[in-house]
């Protein structure tokens, strides 16, 4: 089978977040897609498994190295990607993915480097979590923790535990406990975690964030559009930033040397949510799996 190599949420090649998308000749079972997925190493891979359905939509199915997932950020605009540029190349219309969540639309701005956008699901949240255990965790101390709002679960379709922090010094410093967090995910919140402040490396940007992920080795993410889709309701549900209509732009990565930029559209009227994730791909290679 084809398999095409993309960076996600970049500017340029070699930024943002890798994912490998591929392209079946014959069936395949899910173990055989799940040591694909381990032999890549990716955070996320995905596999296109059908052609344009009757509901408008290219069936997929997303990997990480250890399971298979409902629904995830970058595999979603990686993938649409990579099918605008096989099947729809004169497509105006958005790109339907029907994965795990259901139907995921991705639609594209602009000319020769667009953005692609996501809309996600309405979030859900969760109940308030104890700063001092997240501090353990993270190993920061209590007070680097902002008190203003809550650490809570967020989730539209892939959960993720909401942090807010007071300084990027001290999100710099944050580092996992990995016992800690192994005990916190069997008893508490099977949940990715992620850290936000309000100050930026750089001037034009208004959040700077690191996401730890609950997988093997409980690495660090570089870029996370399911895990931004849900600080955006965060964000929303709990007016961090006074506004019920946002349009942010998000720094990540940096500190595993994958600079990325996340954008933010999303607004809360009436109880309902619209979160849309957007950001930028570029294509790196193209093979064949052996």
């Amino acid at each position: 089978m084809q398999f095409y190599m993309v960076d996600v949420f970049a500017e340029r090649k070699y930024q943002g977040n890798q994912l490998a998308v591929l392209l079946p000749d014959r069936e395949l079972e899910t173990s055989e897609m799940q040591q694909i997925a381990k032999e890549f190493n990716f955070s996320e891979i995905t596999f296109i498994t059908s052609g344009k359905q009757v509901d408008g939509g290219y069936n997929v199915r997303i990997f990480t190295p250890d399971a298979e997932i409902p629904f995830a950020g970058h595999p979603s605009l990686g993938t649409a990607y990579v099918i605008r540029h096989l099947y729809e190349k004169e497509g105006k219309d958005p790109i339907l993915l029907n994965l795990g969540v259901g139907q995921i639309p991705v639609s594209f701005e602009g000319g020769e480097n667009p953005v692609l956008w996501m809309t996600q699901k309405q979030p859900a949240f969760g109940e308030s979590i104890d700063p001092s255990v997240i501090a353990d965790i993270l190993q920061i101390n209590v007070e680097d923790i902002a008190a203003d709002f809550p650490i809570r679960v967020a989730s539209t379709g892939l959960p993720a535990v909401i942090v807010p922090v007071k300084t990027l010094e001290a999100v710099k410093r944050c580092a996992i406990h990995h016992q800690k967090f192994a005990r916190f995910l069997r008893e508490t919140a099977d949940a990715n975690l992620l850290v936000f402040t309000e100050e930026t490396v750089h001037e034009e940007s208004d959040l700077h964030v690191r996401v730890f992920v609950n997988d093997t080795g409980y690495y660090e993410d570089p870029a996370t559009g399911s895990a931004n889709g849900n600080l955006a309701g965060y964000l929303l549900e709990h007016e961090v930033l006074g506004a019920s209509d946002i349009r942010l732009r998000v720094e990540q990565g940096y500190s595993v040397g994958r600079d990325s930029l996340l954008l933010i559209d999303a607004s809360k009227k009436n109880g309902e949510f619209e979160i849309k994730i957007g950001g930028k791909v570029f294509p790196v290679a193209k093979g064949e799996w052996l």
